[in-house]
């Protein structure tokens, strides 16, 4: 038995520990937009389902010796596309469909492997059922998803701190190599066992299960999943998208898959109904909150009581051994499904983050067909059941609908792409605005009035570090990139001679910032837009000599992470002029980059100072749509840092001594957290 043990262990460990190695390494590449995970998700969830269908064709269909030679061939092909490191030419261009090229992606560079990882479990222990026809394979099934929840817990805390991005994929790889020697031989083992063994006859007799047990299976798997990627976009949309983030939440589907299938006693009916109950209701009349101090944790723990009970009730399903690589197959489709749901086919039809609360209702039904299953013995219990999950639907829709209500009760417009959702709202107090929201977090905005129509507002203020940049560079005309275009805002400090180049990689913002905004329209300086993820496109052009180089891209609510590294502060540098200025967007309510920035900085010979803006909201009704911001100004102009307006509001930077300069192979967003 340890043999089948260490193989499942050792299988399902690499599963899900190559799952954020592969996505952080391309996260990048897309702009460090949120739904990269979830488009990532639906690919592990799909390839998952396709490994599970090939376990269950070939212990149905071929015998003994074929399965081996097969699998064994397969396990050989698959050890030809390591190392996992995806290939360059696999970075977007800027215009096309990232979903798509993100699956190709990771077809091509890890998709036989992972293929091969997922058949391992239901295969070998359906292998194992057949030579040991006295012991009871499921809590093979729930090892397995104890190693996944080891490898996703390992990656934060042992891996990611310590290890580059490259040494990671080669690494993995490596194992993964021990792994494919390990499952031939498990294989070849099991095909000399099965050969000298004898099928009881009893066996035969076991009926099939209905089709009303698969369509069960299926939904409870699919509800599960739903609800794991519609939470995990419900906290990454309001922080950032990185891999801490992802994991918290699969970490908790698996738990719950492991205490299900571990022993019938972890999944107490009663109890777990009754808490799916209040669950559902708590997370829906929180919809719309962002105290992520109270939000986060409810998410997590309604996720992990709905997964315990959608894994609790599939538990109780499961049929007899002999169909078991069936009821995975049939798990795995419902898993698949709620990642299409979520990742592919939300973003495409629906117009704003939906998905938690359709999930969210969604369960609630679920519940209450379950309760509507339990046995007539205990009448009593069941009415009970019955009665809370009525209530627990009716509480759930309304929070739902009154949630997805309020943030766009004065909203004009709101549309949604892969790159999230953009809303535009309108106010007429205290004085008319018109505002851009990305997910939860304004992101520009531009008063109504025709007089005040140019002038700059929120984070970009004149006494921000961003006004005082503009003012202190005088009359010369200046080039100024800028990453992130927003609405559009910083073109209002151009003047005729200026060259203000803008780089945005939603192409629904440009159309937003052109169509619902005038900034772009009215300014007298010369405007060009780049499409396309900013650190691409600054990669593959000639130097722009900019005077000043804005970072305003934001992924939920602090900056893309591969914007901050060293080899992107390379590019920078390259395109700047030598007494040029850089400018790190730093005002953002839960990550600290200023000692990021500081160590940058100390790597290139600049200075870093930070400028803290908080206005008078209440000196004219104007000033009310003024923020408070945090800039950082990175330069070795010493002229440009001893100017009044700079030098009278800055904060010289110095790096914590022990604080690593980020690179692409090493970053960990954890260490900022505020």
């Amino acid at each position: 038995m340890a043999i089948y043990a260490g193989t499942i262990f050792l299988s399902a460990f690499l599963l899900f520990l190559v799952q954020p190695i592969i996505a952080k390494q391309i996260l990048p590449w897309f702009g460090g937009a949120a739904t990269v995970w979830a488009t990532c998700l639906v690919f592990f969830q799909t390839v998952l389902l396709f490994g599970y269908a090939y376990a269950d064709w070939i212990t149905r269909r071929l015998g003994a010796r074929r399965q081996v030679v097969l699998h064994v061939a397969l396990l050989a092909a698959s050890l030809l596309v390591l190392p996992i490191v995806p290939g360059a030419g696999w970075k977007p261009a800027g215009e096309e469909n990232p979903s798509w090229r993100i699956l190709g992606l990771l077809a091509a560079t890890i998709g036989l492997p992972y293929f091969l990882l997922s058949t391992t479990s239901p295969l070998l222990q359906a292998w194992f059922a057949r030579r040991f026809h006295h012991a009871a394979p499921y809590r093979l099934f729930a090892l397995s998803n104890l190693a996944s929840l080891l490898a996703l817990l390992a990656y934060p805390v042992a891996v990611e701190p310590w290890i580059s991005v490259a040494a990671q994929s080669h690494a993995w790889s490596g194992i993964y190599a021990l792994f494919a020697v390990l499952c031939a031989a498990t294989a070849v083992l099991s095909a000399r066992a099965e050969a000298g063994a004898e099928t009881p006859a009893a066996s035969g007799a076991v009926p099939p299960p209905a089709l009303r047990d698969k369509l069960l299976w299926l939904g409870l798997a699919a509800m599960g999943s739903f609800l794991l990627l519609a939470v995990t976009n419900h906290i990454t949309q309001n922080i950032a998208s990185i891999p801490f983030l992802w994991i918290v939440p699969l970490s908790l589907y698996l738990v719950s898959f492991i205490l299900c299938f571990d022993h019938p006693r972890w999944y107490a009916r009663g109890l777990f109904m009754a808490l799916t109950a209040a669950a559902l209701t708590a997370m829906a009349a929180y919809i719309d909150s962002l105290d992520l101090k109270v939000a986060i944790p409810l998410y997590a723990a309604g996720l992990f009581v709905c997964c315990m009970f959608c894994h609790g009730e599939l538990a109780r399903l499961k049929p007899h051994p002999r169909y078991l690589t069936t009821y995975y197959l049939m798990i795995s489709l419902g898993g698949a499904v709620g990642a299409l749901l979520v990742g592919i086919m939300a973003p495409n039809l629906l117009r704003g983050y939906y998905e938690i609360g359709i999930g969210l209702t969604a369960c609630a039904l679920l519940l209450l067909a379950r309760t509507l299953d339990m046995p007539r013995l205990v009448r009593g219990v069941a009415l009970s059941a019955r009665a809370v999950a009525v209530v627990a639907v009716a509480s759930t829709a309304y929070f739902v609908v009154r949630g997805e209500d309020s943030p766009t009760s004065q909203t004009r417009m709101i549309t949604r792409n892969f790159y999230g959702v953009v809303r535009t709202a309108e106010f007429r107090e205290p004085v008319p605005f018109r505002a851009m929201y990305h997910g939860p977090i304004i992101h520009g905005g531009q008063y109504l009035e025709a007089k005040w129509q140019r002038a700059p507002s929120l984070y970009f203020g004149p006494t921000s570090g961003i006004g005082r940049t503009f003012a202190a560079f005088g009359d010369e005309p200046r080039r100024v990139g800028v990453i992130g275009l927003g609405v559009g805002v910083y073109v209002a400090y151009g003047r005729a001679g200026d060259v203000f180049r803008l780089y945005e990689i939603d192409p629904r913002v440009v159309e937003i910032a052109r169509r619902d905004f005038s900034f772009l329209a009215d300014t007298p300086a010369r405007v060009e837009i780049v499409l396309g993820d900013a650190r691409l496109s600054l990669e593959r052009e000639p130097n722009q000599r900019f005077d000043v180089l804005a970072m305003d891209a934001f992924s939920g609510d602090s900056i893309p992470m591969h914007l901050l590294t060293r080899e992107a502060m390379a590019t920078y540098m390259r395109h700047l002029k030598p007494g040029g200025v850089l400018i790190f967007q730093a005002t953002n309510r839960f990550v600290d980059i200023t000692h990021v920035v500081a160590r940058l900085a100390l790597e290139y010979g600049l200075t870093a100072v930070l400028v803290s803006d908080i206005p008078d909201a209440q000196r004219t009704p104007h000033d009310y749509w003024l923020s408070s911001t945090d800039q950082i100004l990175v330069t070795r102009n010493r002229a440009f840092l001893d100017h009044p307006l700079i030098g009278d509001a800055a904060e010289p930077l110095t790096p914590r001594p022990d604080f690593p300069v980020w690179t692409d192979d090493f970053h960990n967003l954890l260490r900022v957290l505020k």
